[in-house]
Formats: structure tokens, sequence, C-alpha cells
């Protein structure tokens, strides 16, 4: 969302609302605990580093648009970071304080959405994706009937481009007095993106991201930054692990091993400092 939305927010929060932690199997997050051990410094104002590691990688030919509000904003180094390990090429187009495709009946949500719709139309032609991934937002605040006539507009402005779309849930994020009114709207988001995606005829994929964070953010599993809402970096590298892996079966591609990208640049992005995350 463009910063001159910041302002319609109510007092308190801003347009930059980083992103949450997740944790895959106890294998899986001891390997990363590992891996993002000794990681250090801050790369100032980096939203994604490429490792030289990554750069020699044979493509696969598969190109992932990201988009979101803040929460897939501070999984996105990650992602970038392991999904090129992999051959994936990656374009962040995650929107910090908006994101959102549903334009609601309130003022805020027709405007985020507003320009999600005309970022994103410049993005898909630009990037030319294979894929366009939507993190279903904080802000999806629209009756079901207004949820899914946004989904359905995803998967045909993706269809129309030749990509797949698939829809990723948000993590389970703490209930404050900025969301608690719009509970009920959030439950329902990701039930009918499911309900796209299975309806679209293998035009879009829904991946349940709960098998990864669970439903409960104050769990462990969850493993929320202390704000209870975005995630450090451990939580955004278990994220991309999960995810990588996910899209790799229904993209036919091998992710890259935790180790080769897990202690890269992106660790340092300065979204994990405004998170006030140890790096």
């Amino acid at each position: 969302m463009n910063s001159n939305h910041t302002s319609r927010f109510p007092s308190g929060r801003t347009s930059r609302r980083p992103s949450r932690h997740a944790l895959t199997a106890v294998a899986a997050t001891a390997a990363l605990g590992v891996a993002l051990v000794g990681c250090g410094g801050h790369d100032t104002g980096t939203r994604t580093g490429t490792d030289k590691s990554t750069r020699a990688v044979k493509s696969t030919g598969t190109k992932v648009l990201w988009v979101g509000d803040s929460i897939a904003g501070s999984e996105a180094p990650a992602l970038d970071a392991a999904l090129k390990a992999g051959g994936v090429d990656f374009k962040d187009a995650s929107s910090d304080g908006g994101g959102t495709v549903v334009a609601g009946s309130e003022k805020i949500t027709k405007m985020i959405a507003a320009d999600t719709w005309k970022q994103l139309d410049k993005n898909v032609a630009s990037f030319r994706p294979t894929v366009v991934v939507y993190q279903i937002t904080t802000y999806d605040w629209g009756s079901r009937d207004q949820q899914r006539a946004a989904y359905e507009k995803l998967v045909k402005t993706a269809e129309d481009a030749g990509a797949k779309a698939v829809f990723v849930p948000a993590p389970p994020i703490k209930l404050d007095a900025f969301y608690k009114k719009h509970a009920a709207q959030m439950r329902t988001a990701p039930q009918v993106a499911r309900e796209v995606a299975k309806g679209s005829g293998g035009a879009a994929a829904f991946l349940d991201a709960s098998r990864l964070w669970g439903a409960d953010a104050s769990a462990k599993r969850a493993e929320r930054a202390s704000d209870g809402v975005h995630n450090c970096q451990q939580g955004a590298a278990a994220f991309a692990d999960w995810f990588a892996a996910e899209l790799g079966k229904k993209e036919g591609f091998t992710p890259a091993a935790v180790d080769t990208w897990a202690k890269g640049r992106w660790t340092s992005d300065d979204r994990y400092a405004q998170l006030k995350c140890d790096s």
C-alpha cells in the first residue's frame, strides 16, 4: 500500500507491519535453528538478499509473484533466498499496511484493494509470473460474497496471464483491539479461498499453512515475534522451507536444502531489525 494511506489507520498503527514466526516439524526446526546460528549484521534497507550460492543455480522455469500484506512481507526475504536457491525466480509484491484484493464495505479496504489491483496488473505485465501466490491478508474484511468475487478475480487474472493462482492462509495472529471487530471476516477468508480454489478446475490451489502454524497464535508452534503478529528470521525460514516443498510438489521442482540458503544475507534484512529480532 502506498504511504499516503498510512494516516488512515487507527492511532498506534503504521503502514509498516512486518510478519510472523513459524515452525515446521521438530527436525526441520532444529535444522533451521542450526543454519541460522551465527548470522549477524544489518543490511539496512534491503528487503531481499540473494547470496552468491544462489546465482549459478539452474532455472526451473517457475516464477513466483508473492502478494500479501506485511505478514507476507516479513516472510519474503526467506522465501526469496529459499526459492532462488532452488532455481525459482521470485518477486516480492507484498504491501505493508495493505495488500488486500478484497474491496469490502469499508472505505479503507476499497482504497487498499484498488491499489493492490493496480500494482498486481503492473507486476504481472512486467514480471510475467508462472505462479501468483496470494497470502490472505489481515485486511480481507469483506462479506463472503465480496471475498469470493475478489479471489475469483485473482484466479482469472493469473489465468489470463498464463499463470496459476495459489492461496495461502495467513498465520494465526494475536487479536488486539485493531483486529477483534474483524475476526469473523478474517475467519471466513481462508474458507472462501479454499472453496474458490476447489472450484477453479485446476487453475488455482490452496496450500493449507495451518499444518505449519497451527491455529493458536500463542502456542510455541506458531512462534510469533513479540508483537504477536509478525515473524522473525527463524519463523520466516520455517515458512519458506515448508512453502518451497509444497510448491515444488505442485510445480515439479525439488526445493533447495535448508543449509544452502538459511544463513544468507536475508537474515539481516531491515524488517527484522524493526521487529527487534535477534540476528
